[in-house]
């Protein structure tokens, strides 16, 4: 598989910047994954809910480690979700595009994971 496929093969996901407001591309992440079927968390750290799921302030505030993470957030956030992924054991990390970090990435890729950072966007592969 390569590392889209792997990405999608997750269990479970978490969406940083998942977001209440329906124009934005983090909510829209959100709702696409909940829709394909995936067990998905919103991380937001100003919303409390999105869609009455309950949104958490950092991956670390979730009962589970999901094993898919998808970023959508600026880069200098990206960096400190990245940091936290690593250290609760994220094994699979796809920045969308602009949320893209390249020092985060390296890191992640260090610590053995999974990093999707290459411009693809995953609205686009779950059209499909």
């Amino acid at each position: 598989m390569n590392s889209i496929e792997n990405f999608l093969a997750a269990k479970t996901y978490a969406v940083a910047g998942a977001s209440a407001r329906t124009h934005k591309y983090g909510y829209k992440v959100f709702k696409a994954l909940l829709a394909a079927g995936r067990e998905t968390y919103p991380l937001n750290p100003v919303t409390e809910e999105i869609e009455g799921h309950k949104a958490y302030p950092k991956i670390a505030d979730l009962s589970i480690v999901p094993e898919a993470l998808s970023i959508i957030t600026p880069p200098e956030i990206t960096r400190q979700v990245i940091a936290d992924a690593i250290a609760v054991g994220v094994k699979h990390i796809w920045m969308q595009p602009g949320a893209e970090h390249e020092q985060a990435s390296e890191s992640a890729r260090q610590a053995g994971i999974n990093v999707i950072d290459d411009g693809s966007c995953i609205l686009v592969l779950l059209a499909r």
